[in-house]
């Protein structure tokens, strides 16, 4: 009984747990956007670099790009 007792709290526990990990915000985006992320936060500073987009444009898009989102 003691030992069952221990098992179920220890898998709410878990549980709990995993799901807070899985739906955390926080670091999944980042996980998530990959070595893609960086690739197009390289190629947008290289166009301002080039001079083809100016600050303003070049802060919009990079935070865009950052935030996830599209047009």
């Amino acid at each position: 009984m003691g030992v069952s007792f221990i098992l179920f709290w220890g898998a709410i526990i878990t549980g709990i747990i995993l799901l807070a990990r899985f739906t955390g915000a926080g670091n999944r985006r980042r996980e998530d956007d990959g070595p893609r992320a960086g690739v197009a936060e390289n190629l947008l500073a290289e166009r301002f670099a080039r001079g083809e987009i100016d600050e303003s444009e070049y802060t919009n898009r990079l935070t865009v790009l950052r935030r996830g989102g599209g047009a």
